[in-house]
């Protein structure tokens, strides 16, 4: 007689955090299917991420570029991969070459950042990447992000100069103790709106990514298109097994 399956831990989160997102966006009045939840597996093993993967899963997410470029290979290459986070401009061709399925860089902070992925992208014959501008909502200084005010003339930068790049939204990490958090979605948000009306994009076209393991729901609720749950699914983080960049 076989022996029985044994689920595994982050399976059993994973389906947790989908029936959160479904409920959170139910009573936001939207449909679950256009809230993207990415998998954030950064000190993770490749059999952790496969686990979710068996379950369905498809976007993952990671914010190192040496562990990213030694994970990536040995999973399957329909993953869509987002990075997530600051990207040194000497990182670019390291991280595009080694994941050739990476699908977005959230986020783009600045323009020599984006014309570097620009003739990244065109060197290596790939097709065009969505990006997000990262803004900096919570005025942070250990944060990456433009400020609001200069998030309309990156995201200009990037939509009509960056032809191998396609502008596809913005981002933002909320403050850490949380308290903050719903003033920086909203900011987030009326960026949204000045970037879509100075660029004529309907509100569908720029994403929000913005949400995570521990604001993701209130994210959805104040119309985040992409949550990034990592702990969440995963558990807690090992910093100790992070390889420096």
């Amino acid at each position: 007689m076989a022996s029985p399956v044994v689920e595994g831990v982050a399976v059993r989160a994973f389906r947790s955090v989908m029936h959160r997102v479904r409920q959170a966006a139910e009573r936001s009045g939207f449909q679950p299917e256009r809230v993207r939840v990415v998998a954030v597996s950064k000190t993770k093993p490749v059999s952790l991420i496969s686990e979710v993967y068996n379950e369905g899963h498809r976007c993952f997410g990671e914010n190192y570029v040496q562990e990213f470029i030694e994970k990536a290979p040995q999973l399957p290459q329909d993953i869509e991969w987002h990075f997530i986070g600051h990207l040194q401009r000497n990182k670019v061709k390291p991280l595009l070459a080694g994941v050739p399925n990476l699908a977005m860089v959230e986020g783009v902070d600045n323009e020599k950042l984006a014309s570097q992925l620009d003739r990244t992208v065109s060197t290596l014959g790939r097709n065009p990447l969505k990006v997000l501008v990262q803004v900096n909502t919570s005025g942070e200084a250990s944060k990456s992000g433009v400020d609001p005010p200069s998030c309309l003339e990156l995201a200009e930068y990037v939509k009509l100069r960056c032809p191998n790049l396609v502008f596809s939204g913005l981002m933002t990490i909320g403050m850490p103790d949380y308290t903050s958090t719903p003033e920086n979605f909203r900011t987030l948000s009326n960026c949204r709106e000045e970037v879509c009306k100075a660029l004529g994009m309907e509100k569908e076209q720029c994403e929000l990514s913005m949400g995570m393991s521990g604001d993701f729901e209130l994210a959805i609720e104040m119309g985040s298109t992409n949550v990034r749950v990592g702990s969440t699914i995963f558990g807690p983080r090992d910093y100790a097994k992070k390889q420096p960049d």
